[in-house]
């Protein structure tokens, strides 16, 4: 007996939550039916033009059908990377010369004498300033996808988001060390990418910076591996980041400033070498909406130089007069 009144009750249980559902979806009126997670972006978008301290002076549209990444050379010469090539620029836009090879630059950076380093999904490519291949490192591992690279004088440090490390080579390819890996012993929380825009950078060519975006940190290591410093919060306030995994991209001023841009909310930002917000370069009107990838570059006159992927330009920002 009890069985049945067990059967019969499920039966009615089952058959209220199908009326319900039927109610929603055929009788329910579309004011109804809002998101509660909705996080408003478009407000989220909106900035006060007071805190935009730069203009955009300059924009140009390289040649190649895909563009990924962005550098500077000796001479503010801008080096544009993508799918099956280099382009040069002059500081004003004329192009000044191309390469080309098989394969897609995920990454660039290009040294004092003009190597280039290429970032080729899961190895590096060394071109010379005539583009003519000097070496062709091995691959680093069959799960890499390498997102970012610096020069200094003595190393090259690479971002691998497809193994969350970072790793410290010569300049003739051989691997030295790992960093960032969680070491609880060197207090490192380790990196938490949630996406392919992992990035770091070199400041004043002595100190090795790294975006931990799935903790939307700032984080400053030393050669060895060790973590000195970090900075940054998740915020949905014009000072912090959001989304999943941001900053996607960062450089630096001549006086250590940090230029980050992001995604999710599009836009370029400038905070003080200690991490401090201080203004916007561009805000996300800006940029189409949906607008990822937007690597960045610092001339020798502070020229901010922003890849702009969705619209296919480079474009340069200067501080307003």
């Amino acid at each position: 007996m009890k069985q049945k009144i067990f059967i019969i009750a499920g039966l009615v249980l089952l058959l209220a939550v199908i009326v319900i559902m039927v109610r929603d979806l055929f009788f329910s009126e579309k004011g109804d039916q809002k998101n509660p997670y909705d996080y408003k972006l478009n407000e989220l978008k909106k900035t006060d033009s007071n805190q935009t301290a730069y203009t955009e002076a300059l924009s140009f549209k390289p040649g190649l059908e895909e563009i990924h990444a962005v550098a500077c050379g000796s001479g503010d010469m801008i080096y544009v990377g993508g799918a099956k090539g280099i382009e040069i620029f002059e500081k004003d836009g004329k192009p000044a010369g191309k390469f080309g090879f098989e394969g897609l630059a995920t990454s660039l950076a290009v040294d004092k004498k003009n190597i280039v380093f290429i970032g080729m999904q899961d190895h590096v490519e060394v071109y010379d300033p005539s583009g003519k291949l000097l070496k062709k490192w091995k691959c680093v591992s069959g799960e890499s996808f390498l997102t970012s690279i610096a020069v200094s004088d003595s190393f090259v440090f690479i971002a691998d988001y497809g193994k969350r490390a970072v790793y410290r080579y010569d300049h003739e390819g051989r691997l030295i060390n790992r960093i960032g890996e969680k070491d609880p012993q060197k207090k490192v929380p380790g990196f938490i990418v949630p996406s392919p825009y992992f990035d770091l950078a070199l400041r004043n060519d002595r100190e090795l910076w790294v975006a931990n975006t799935g903790r939307h940190s700032m984080e400053q290591y030393s050669y060895d591996g060790t973590m000195n410093s970090s900075w940054g919060e998740a915020s949905m306030a014009t000072d912090g980041f959001c989304g999943c995994c941001n900053p996607s991209h960062f450089a630096f001023l001549r006086d250590g400033s940090f230029v980050t841009s992001e995604k999710g909310i599009e836009r370029v930002k400038v905070y003080s070498p200690k991490g401090e917000y201080r203004c916007i370069v561009a805000p996300p009107s800006a940029f189409t909406e949906g607008t990822r990838g937007l690597d960045l570059a610092v001339d020798s006159k502070d020229r901010i130089i922003v890849l702009d992927p969705e619209r296919k330009l480079v474009r340069i920002f200067v501080k307003k007069k």
